[in-house]
């Protein structure tokens, strides 16, 4: 059985992920972590502040993070010095927070992370990427939506499909809403929603004159990412130290 921390175990995700864990046949819930002590499906969760006591006491084979970028590097800290191998979901970390998460899995314990895991989205990505190549020409408007209670903006979802349109198609400047008098140019057009219980929906225009190609991926339940974490927490067991993405789990192209 692999043995299974969550991190943000009282948030939305956590518990969507504490019990499929749970349910699963080949992994084992040990406990949680979040800011306040609780329980959840018959096991512990411990504050963070005694993250280092609670791995040491229950040996995990997996820490499994969805939280906040600060919180998510101090646990990930953690689990390197304690060998434990990470699934990190987090999102909003800076170029300096990704260097310290870089730095601490480094010979000490393998590492996958990803702005998102769901198999569609993997693969809309590896779509996209495709797409972009092809309509370079065409003008290009991001859009993304998600529930009431989401903090960041844009989502960590966008944020990769805006570095693979950069990639693919060159790097345009990118403009965060419209307001006013505004003359369309070379940019990207990012449209940010937040409303009601809206799981994720995340789409890409590619227009032309007389012509618009969307693309676009709706997640209706946060099952499909705990479902992708899942195979991931099973993929990652065995693997050398190191940093890895879904597009190496699940095979793709794309890293």
């Amino acid at each position: 059985m692999i043995k299974v921390v969550v991190c943000g175990a009282s948030g939305r995700m956590g518990q969507t992920i504490g019990r499929m864990v749970s349910d699963s046949s080949d992994l084992q819930l040990v406990g949680g972590v979040d800011v306040r002590p609780s329980t959840f499906f018959g096991q512990p969760i411990v504050a963070s502040s005694e993250i280092e006591a609670f791995l040491a006491e229950k040996k995990p084979d997996i820490l499994i993070d969805f939280t906040v970028a600060n919180a998510a590097v101090e646990n990930v800290k953690s689990a390197a010095r304690h060998n434990i191998a990470c699934v990190v979901g987090t999102t909003g970390f800076t170029p300096e927070q990704r260097k310290v998460l870089a730095e601490a899995v480094t010979g000490h314990c393998p590492m996958v992370i990803s702005s998102n895991f769901s198999i569609g989205v993997n693969i809309f990505w590896e779509i996209l990427r495709s797409a972009a190549r092809m309509l370079k020409e065409y003008d290009i408007e991001v859009i993304e939506g998600h529930h009431r209670n989401k903090k960041d903006a844009p989502s960590g979802t966008a944020k990769t499909i805006l570095q693979i349109l950069d990639e693919e198609a060159g790097t345009r400047h990118k403009i965060y809403g419209r307001e006013g008098v505004t003359e369309r140019k070379n940019e990207i057009g990012v449209h940010v929603i937040r409303g009601g219980d809206i799981v994720g929906d995340h789409a890409v225009m590619f227009s032309k004159n007389f012509e618009t190609i969307t693309l676009s991926h709706r997640a209706y339940d946060r099952a499909v990412f705990a479902s992708g974490v899942l195979i991931a927490t099973k993929w990652i067991i065995g693997k050398k130290p190191g940093i890895y993405g879904m597009g190496d789990v699940l095979n793709l192209a794309m890293k």
